[in-house]
């Protein structure tokens, strides 16, 4: 995507009308693709360093944790007793590199719980154990 926006912009420079924007504009447009390269090395270096960072789960004999956030920080706990559903989802990305995500439901919203990135292998076996478990603690509270 970014070679396919500096592209575009280096054929818009040469061969577009600009009459319609300010003349200082014009004139540094060339700061449009060095603005696209510098969101994309935040994007691709910085950003998954700091979402290793922040970015934790754990799950024990009872219940799943997971904490999330970059500024504001979020833990959820999920008793295994209320799982509804665990779903292993895998998009075209993901499926590229050999990832998953193991999303855990409850019937309350807030109670939800996606974890991102996983091997895959690790998440379908995250998943089948997280179901089992479920299916073993599951108890007759509601």
């Amino acid at each position: 995507m970014t070679v396919g926006g500096i592209t575009l912009t280096a054929w818009a420079v040469d061969t577009a009308r600009w009459g319609w924007l300010p003349d200082w504009l014009v004139d540094r447009i060339w700061w449009v693709p060095v603005a696209v390269a510098c969101y994309s090395v935040v994007k691709l270096v910085v950003a998954p360093r700091w979402r290793y960072r922040v970015y934790r789960w754990e799950v024990t004999a009872d219940v799943v944790y997971t904490r999330k956030g970059w500024i504001s920080r979020t833990w959820q706990l999920v008793p295994i007793t209320r799982l509804q559903t665990v779903d292993h989802t895998q998009g075209w990305l993901e499926r590229l590199f050999d990832l998953a995500t193991v999303e855990i439901q409850t019937a309350s919203h807030a109670g939800s719980s996606t974890i991102k990135g996983l091997p895959e292998a690790q998440a379908r076996q995250l998943s089948e154990e997280l179901a089992a478990r479920a299916g073993q603690l599951r108890s007759d509270a509601t």
